[in-house]
């Protein structure tokens, strides 16, 4: 049986994970931390993804968790209008072939955890410490703390942002500061008043800031993402951080009535400073040699485009493919096995690359229309006045790989 090993055990971990279980590999993840967990709150899951998780049979799960907002709403964080709408529901279903659900990170985690769990050759070990690799002409070994060593076919590394597996493979340093700041919440839909609850999404649009919100846990909770311009100090490549509510809501003073009573009716905040690295500029950044790179760890992206978790899942599914499709998981001799894993790994950063790049570049050029001011921010209004949903749909991304 052919052997993939994987560091990290987020979203993007448990789906390559998954992925390459379910085509025929035996799996060994490694996992730095005690017990799996996944900070964060809501994420964003549309039609390309969502494909994805359907097939590997995560349709019933994902229903018993997720929201189905029939709706995606843009406002003016400052006058409270509608500069407009995307209808999401069964008509992005019927344009996409799935449809647009938002789910708390936690949940997705779970339950990919558990279809991972149910397959067979797979060992998930906790409290693992990866040091570093060596790759070899037939393997690569993987060396743990404690001086542990596991060696297998090839590696991936789906260990985040500030992944220690792509400083040795291609030492270019780190993400970069955006000087955006992200504050985060969940509360419960109960906890609201009338006015501020929401079964819809929404994007909040105003000057070097906007906010979104929309339900997770089934429409129970509301996930409420704040970012605002701005710096901290100290070490901020995780989310275990307390955001000042005071200070941002001084920040939002000046908009409206009801975005300014949701941010005032969330009590606790979690803080991030994102982070990012330029659009991918060549296949290399996404794999080299037997080493594959997946998610954050190849292409850390700003969330204004909502397909930081969602590329992860692509390249998950596109890597197991192009590994079965090249008949990697055949039962044929060691040393042509050997030989043709990079080749693979090749083939499936140029299927990636490029992708990933555009969706980085655009999340980027959302951010600037997003925090608009002035004559920009009249035009951006404007234009969505006039197109409306056809400015908002993104068919190159959503019709999936």
């Amino acid at each position: 049986m052919r052997k993939v090993l994987i560091a990290g055990g987020g979203i993007g971990g448990l789906s390559v994970a998954l992925a390459c279980a379910r085509a025929g590999a035996g799996v060994a993840l490694f996992e730095r931390h005690a017990e799996f967990s996944e900070f964060g709150a809501g994420i964003q899951l549309s039609p390309n993804v969502v494909k994805i998780l359907y097939g590997w049979g995560l349709q019933e799960a994902l229903a018993e968790v997720a929201a189905f907002p029939d709706r995606l709403q843009v406002r003016s964080a400052s006058s409270g209008a509608v500069l407009g709408s995307l209808r999401l529901g069964e008509a992005m279903a019927r344009r996409y072939g799935a449809p647009y659900l938002t789910i708390h990170r936690a949940d997705l985690h779970k339950l990919l955890l558990a279809a991972l769990q149910q397959q067979g050759a797979v060992a998930l070990n906790l409290n693992r410490s990866v040091i570093n690799f060596e790759q070899t002409e037939i393997d690569v070994a993987l060396q743990l703390a404690q001086d542990q060593t596991e060696r297998g076919d090839l590696l991936v590394g789906a260990d985040g942002g500030w992944s220690g597996i792509r400083r040795q493979l291609l030492a270019d340093g780190t993400p970069q500061p955006t000087g955006h700041l992200a504050y985060r919440a969940l509360i419960s839909q109960a906890r609201l008043p009338v006015h501020l609850r929401s079964s819809q999404v929404t994007a909040w649009l105003g000057p070097q800031m906007h906010v979104v919100q929309y339900p997770v846990r089934g429409g129970e909770a509301l996930n409420v993402v704040a970012i605002v311009q701005g710096q901290v100090q100290g070490d901020m490549s995780h989310w275990d951080h307390s955001g000042n509510a005071a200070e941002l809501q001084q920040r939002m003073q000046a908009t409206c009535k009801t975005l300014h009573d949701l941010i005032h009716a969330v009590p606790d905040w979690r803080l991030w400073a994102l982070s990012i690295r330029p659009p991918m500029r060549r296949g290399r950044e996404q794999a080299d040699g037997r080493v594959a790179l997946l998610g954050d760890a190849a292409h850390p992206m700003v969330p204004y485009l909502a397909q930081g978790a969602g590329m992860a899942i692509e390249d998950a599914a596109v890597l197991a493919r192009v590994l079965e499709e090249g008949g990697w998981f055949a039962d044929t001799p060691d040393a042509d096995v050997a030989a043709r894993v990079p080749a693979l790994l090749r083939q499936y950063a140029q299927q990636r690359w490029q992708r990933n790049a555009r969706v980085q570049a655009t999340a980027i050029r959302n951010g600037k229309i997003f925090h608009a001011s002035g004559l920009l921010a009249l035009a951006r209004n404007a234009a969505m006045k006039i197109r409306g949903e056809g400015l908002m749909d993104q068919p190159w991304l959503y019709r999936g790989i």
